[in-house]
């Protein structure tokens, strides 16, 4: 099979160029693997991937703390490791070595993503962001009245932020099942309804769930996010200098009180996003010549440098980043936090609690309601549009999928209750609530997807009608 570089030296006349599979020689012992189908290797590269291993490890949770006769969950999750240097120690849980550095790279990424998407992406543009943007405040908002106008007054009244984030891998994995039903502009609005909803969840984290803080740390952080921000202006494009001030941020921030993966968010912030100038083109000329006039360690260096410094700090991190966030990080950090153990007392008190019935509702109900609205507002006052192609009924189907919060809602649990039971009737209300939500929403997106009108007509200066009365009326759907 040819590439379609061979393809275009074929047309032209000239002899296809063979390229080799991977940079530098073969090795004298080859292992033979398994060739890899695009369809696999596409698997791979997507969230999909990161969704699958992440419900095989919520799945695996379970079990693990239900089965009789196996390792306690409990007990291999709150065994202490340490590391010392001296007189200096950090000694965490193994659980809380995942929630509060392993999830910093989850973060970290996070960060990165806004910060392109802001910079250089499609965040840019104001009215192409206003209605997801604007969707994101109603399901930030509506989830959360929801939650504490069922707990309002009662001991679970702090966990109201648990209901208030999307979980990302999740979404795009089950929008992956829908195929051509499913439009890649609906993909585009819920991944930006997603960056922006996570940036709400980010403020809510260091805001409302920070305990205690130390001053001295705090200041210290600040010199170091100073200290980033130097960097950034100065043009450095190395990842050495952003990675090592970004560890030292992290242990800032972790011994001033608040929760340390917000380090991992303001070096994503903070890293470059721009493109390097067009020189760096000359440069890889020159020091590439160099290398084949006379290979030396000297001139790989140089060379390498010089194709490096042509990628944007960030895009380098993330790429590095982000398979370590979605096939690592994400699924430990769901062996590790979904695990409950499920037994009759539990479940009837989780059917009575408020708390559990408050996170269902704020799921599915809240999110529904508030990132629909939200959405609506931008669309009928004109303030924002959504790529052709997108219906009221992917707004809606896809409204009601934003309700799967498993990560970041697993998290806020975590800080928001120190009672083993709040927190067990919290996870299932988020497992069941999520359930629910994927559900409902796979149903509707299959059933609405294609029955109510489009979103944004061929002449954007024209409003186009609401839905039809009632919805569920295929005869009353109109083509735009």
């Amino acid at each position: 099979m040819t590439s379609e570089a061979d393809a275009e030296s074929g047309a032209r006349g000239t002899a296809p160029v063979t390229r080799p599979a991977r940079p530098g020689p073969p090795t004298r012992v080859v292992v033979p693997l398994p060739r890899l189908s695009p369809s696999v290797r596409q698997f791979l590269a997507e969230e999909t991937g990161s969704a699958m291993l992440l419900l095989g490890a919520t799945v695996a949770a379970l079990v693990w703390a239900n089965v009789p006769g196996w390792s306690s969950y409990e007990s291999v999750w709150s065994t202490v490791a340490s590391f010392r240097v001296g007189d200096l120690a950090l000694e965490l849980d193994l659980r809380h070595w995942v929630n509060d550095a392993a999830m910093a790279i989850f973060f970290l990424v996070v960060g990165l993503e806004i910060s392109r998407e802001v910079t250089v992406g499609g965040l840019r543009s104001v009215r192409a962001v206003a209605a997801p943007a604007l969707g994101a405040i109603g399901g930030l908002v509506v989830p959360a009245l929801l939650y504490l106008l069922i707990n309002h007054g009662g001991p679970g009244a702090h966990g109201w932020g648990i209901a208030m984030s999307t979980d990302t891998a999740f979404l795009v994995g089950i929008l992956a099942l829908f195929g051509p039903r499913c439009p890649d502009r609906l993909r585009l609005f819920l991944l930006t309804l997603a960056i922006v909803d996570d940036i709400g969840a980010i403020v809510v984290l260091g805001v409302f769930y920070t305990p205690t803080v130390s001053l001295t740390a705090l200041l210290v952080a600040s010199l170091l996010v100073l200290a980033l921000g130097t960097l950034r202006w100065l043009g450095v494009w190395r990842l050495t200098p952003y990675v090592l001030t970004g560890l030292a941020l992290w242990v800032a921030v972790y011994a001033s009180g608040v929760h340390p993966t917000l380090a991992g968010v303001l070096v994503g912030l903070l890293l470059p996003t721009r493109t390097i100038e067009s020189t760096q083109g000359d440069r890889i000329r020159v020091y590439g010549r160099a290398l084949i006039e006379r290979a030396g360690p000297m001139q790989a260096r140089l060379a390498v440098s010089a194709v490096r410094a042509t990628v944007p700090a960030n895009d380098r991190l993330q790429d590095a980043l982000h398979p370590v966030s979605a096939f690592l990080v994400v699924p430990v950090f769901g062996l590790a936090n979904a695990g409950v153990h499920l037994n009759g007392e539990l479940f009837s008190a989780a059917l009575t609690s408020p708390v559990t019935l408050g996170v269902i509702t704020a799921l599915v109900l809240g999110n529904t309601l508030g990132i629909t609205t939200g959405a609506l507002i931008a669309l009928r006052t004109g303030l924002g549009t959504l790529p052709g192609g997108i219906r009221y009924g992917h707004v809606i189907g896809g409204a009601v999928l934003a309700g799967i919060g498993f990560t970041i809602s697993l998290f806020i649990t975590d800080l928001a209750f120190d009672s083993t039971s709040l927190r067990d009737q919290a996870k299932i209300g988020v497992l069941i609530g999520s359930l629910l939500a994927a559900i409902l929403g796979s149903m509707l997106l299959r059933y609405l997807g294609e029955r109510l009108p489009l979103c944004t007509l061929d002449d954007e200066t024209v409003i186009p009608p609401l839905p039809p009365r009632p919805w569920r009326d295929p005869s009353a759907a109109t083509t735009a």
